[in-house]
């Protein structure tokens, strides 16, 4: 089934300038047009409020409003209005496709709902069996965070050897200037 083609707004980014990240997989595409849906639903709240203020009577207006008078008033009101339903349509088509996604990724439902309130993930990977008196007691961690862990304190032991190495070898070189001068 070919992946349904949604509109491009005049506000959405061209798509050499999207991440590549957002382009790996299909997956990854819905989910980034979502995030265009977010702010599509925002703009559509802006277009709603000031098609409402270009409905209110020109007396009722603020100087600071800015806003049309006399028959620019009813045009601009025709294009916002216009505007408007037009992203009313785009977020329409982007909402069923992404549905239309989710369904046929047969993506179980309770992967969509919330999670209950207060709810705490189990930690990733297998946890290791553990003392819980021990002095090594690291909490409810599985093995990819102690992994993870692992890794960054090798990263850090890795910098301050390189680092202590630099500075070892600059006081070498400053005594060997020094006893040659």
């Amino acid at each position: 089934m070919p992946e349904p083609q949604t509109r491009q707004s005049p506000e959405q980014p061209d798509p050499t300038e999207i991440d590549p990240i957002w382009m790996s997989s299909r997956t990854a595409r819905q989910i980034y047009a979502l995030g265009e849906v977010e702010k599509d639903i925002g703009r559509l709240l802006s277009l709603a409020a000031s098609s409402i203020s270009l409905l209110t009577l020109p007396q009722t207006d603020e100087p600071e409003d800015g806003l049309p008078q006399g028959g620019e008033r009813s045009e601009q009101f025709v294009l916002e209005a216009s505007e408007f339903f037009e992203r009313l349509d785009s977020i329409h088509i982007a909402i069923r496709s992404s549905l239309a996604h989710i369904r046929q990724s047969r993506i179980a439902p309770s992967a969509i709902n919330a999670p209950p309130p207060n709810f705490i993930p189990p930690p990733l990977g297998v946890g290791l069996p553990s003392n819980p008196s021990g002095p090594t007691e690291k909490g409810n961690r599985g093995l990819q965070e102690d992994r993870i862990e692992r890794d960054a304190w090798k990263g850090i032991l890795n910098a301050l050897t390189r680092l202590k190495d630099a500075k070892e070898r600059e006081r070498t070189e400053l005594l060997s200037t020094q006893s040659e001068g």
